[in-house]
């Protein structure tokens, strides 16, 4: 026990004294949750949209409010003429151009259709997809209080089907609510297997892993020597994230926080284990380093963190029951957010707990060999 403090002891010391190295290891998760927390968010707002109203009437005007007065939507131009639409869109000045039909007001009170020509920016798929949405809901609606107003008027009974709409776990759809979590996993992916990875090739540059081959302590005290201090640095990380999207971003935690940390630590045993099997192929600390982004890049993107697995390719999918970070996604969210437990999650542990054996079995006795 004394040659593992010994050698934590020593790995906290030089942690410490790098004076470039420290800042970021606690300022950098800071500023990732709040670049990711305002930059990676699904929700829509402030559409900018420019109008062609070619019937000039107030029930086209009363249209055109409908849209600015929903709140997602921003006027920002008014057209003349159908050659505009083009000139509007191809500068980006608008995302949405509604083009309003002549006669609009006419067939409106005579209950004839109407088509309205509404043409959005498809550059960006998701964001289309979202504006396409919500002007087919604000359109639905203006329909639908048409034809009471006219059912009214003739006094005829109007059947209602009422949707009573619930939201559970995040009732307001925050985007930072889903973003927070995937944040603490990314941090403690990256800073444990990076750091684990590089403190070992740090050794076998300066060349005291010789050293350590030939002195009595043994392969897993110098493993758990290395690691335990980057085990603490990354609970230390995860624990500054967690509080400062509570309390910045308002992410409320439902589950029990003793468990998520209790969880944590079987995550962490799987991405120290890659970190050492990364020092067993890195010959220095910036092959380590580039090997360790080369492999997180594939990890952050394939877990579900940015992109649904469901839209992937089924290949792909089969491919991301490999990638631990797929499992603690869940976890992490299941506890935060919709405040489950084991009996929940067991599927979940029991994969990272499976994949974890293999992976510490795996960078162990590559590790031990490099020593014989």
């Amino acid at each position: 026990m004394r040659v593992i403090l010994f050698i934590m002891k020593k790995e906290i010391l030089q942690v410490s004294r790098d004076r470039a190295f420290l800042p970021l290891l606690f300022f950098a998760p800071i500023l990732q949750l709040l670049l990711f927390g305002y930059t990676a968010t699904t929700d829509v707002k402030n559409i900018s949209m420019a109008v062609l109203d070619q019937d000039k009437t107030p029930d086209s005007r009363k249209f055109i409010e409908s849209f600015v007065n929903s709140g997602y939507f921003k006027f920002k131009a008014y057209l003349y003429s159908e050659s505009e639409i083009e000139t509007v869109l191809d500068s980006s000045k608008v995302k949405l151009v509604i083009n309003i039909p002549k006669n609009f007001s006419r067939k409106l009170k005579r209950g004839e259709p109407i088509n309205i020509q509404v043409i959005i920016d498809g550059t960006n798929s998701n964001s289309a997809n979202v504006i396409l949405a919500y002007t087919r809901d604000i359109a639905q609606r203006t329909s639908i209080k048409i034809i009471i107003q006219q059912l009214t008027r003739a006094n005829a009974k109007i059947p209602v089907v009422d949707l009573r709409y619930r939201a559970w776990y995040n009732p307001e759809l925050s985007s930072v609510n889903y973003v927070v979590p995937g944040i603490i996993c990314t941090i403690l992916s990256i800073v444990t297997t990076m750091l684990t990875s590089v403190a070992i090739v740090r050794e076998r540059e300066k060349g005291t892993l010789e050293q350590i081959m030939v002195s009595p302590i043994a392969p897993y005290q110098l493993i758990l020597g290395k690691v335990l201090p980057f085990i603490m640095i990354g609970f230390i990380d995860a624990v500054i994230v967690l509080v400062a999207g509570v309390l910045w971003f308002k992410v409320p935690v439902n589950g029990s926080i003793y468990l998520l940390f209790a969880l944590a630590i079987i995550f962490i045993a799987n991405t120290l284990s890659i970190g050492i099997l990364i020092s067993t192929i890195s010959r220095t600390q910036q092959q380590a380093m580039m090997t360790t982004l080369f492999l997180m890049i594939p990890w952050i993107t394939l877990s579900g963190f940015v992109f649904p697995i469901e839209n992937m390719p089924k290949i792909i999918q089969i491919s991301t029951y490999l990638i631990p970070l797929r499992y603690f996604l869940i976890i992490i969210r299941g506890i935060i957010l919709k405040g489950v437990g084991l009996s929940v999650l067991w599927p979940q542990v029991t994969a990272l707990v499976v994949l974890g054996s293999i992976l510490l079995f795996l960078s162990i006795s590559r590790f031990h060999k490099q020593l014989e």
